[in-house]
């Protein structure tokens, strides 16, 4: 089964289905066809789900591999959460929880947290352990940009 996010409408309420590729996209209502805009927040990605959105997003991702533990990544957590309102419609921006998901930390050699991956067009194009100011991360994503058709 496919990745999709379900996005309440600001409207009616409908809870509509938004599948990976779309994420970044402003898309309609189902019911009432009010705009439904592109998403704003940090995800909560799995194995799953951070495969297929990796895959199909249109826009850069920035990835945070985190720990509850670990201070430094409690830091960086607001600074995330602002950088995923800031590039909404642009970027999007995924949360690796690797205490529940160590296979990805594995597979991507995580040995440090927090830990910073940006992938464009499904491929990592820039990594960086350690907390990094908000302007620092909007950088890398604006460096990865490729401009949407």
């Amino acid at each position: 089964m496919a990745f999709s996010r379900v996005s309440p409408c600001g409207s009616c309420g409908t809870k509509n289905r938004v599948p990976a590729e779309h994420l970044a996209d402003t898309g309609r209502c189902g019911v009432c066809k009010a705009p439904i805009p592109p998403v704003s927040e940090p995800i909560e990605a799995d194995e799953r789900s951070f495969d297929e959105i990796i895959a199909r997003a249109g826009v850069p991702i920035l990835v945070d591999f985190w720990a509850s533990w670990c201070g430094p990544c409690r830091m960086a957590a607001p600074e995330v959460q602002t950088l995923a309102r800031e590039m909404r419609g642009q970027a999007l921006v995924l949360k690796v929880d690797t205490e529940a998901q160590p296979q990805l930390a594995a597979r991507f050699g995580i040995q440090s947290i927090p830990n910073f991956i940006v992938f464009q067009g499904g491929q990592p194009v820039y990594q960086q352990a350690g907390v990094a100011p908000r302007s620092e991360m909007r950088r890398w994503l604006d460096s990865s940009t490729v401009p949407r058709r």
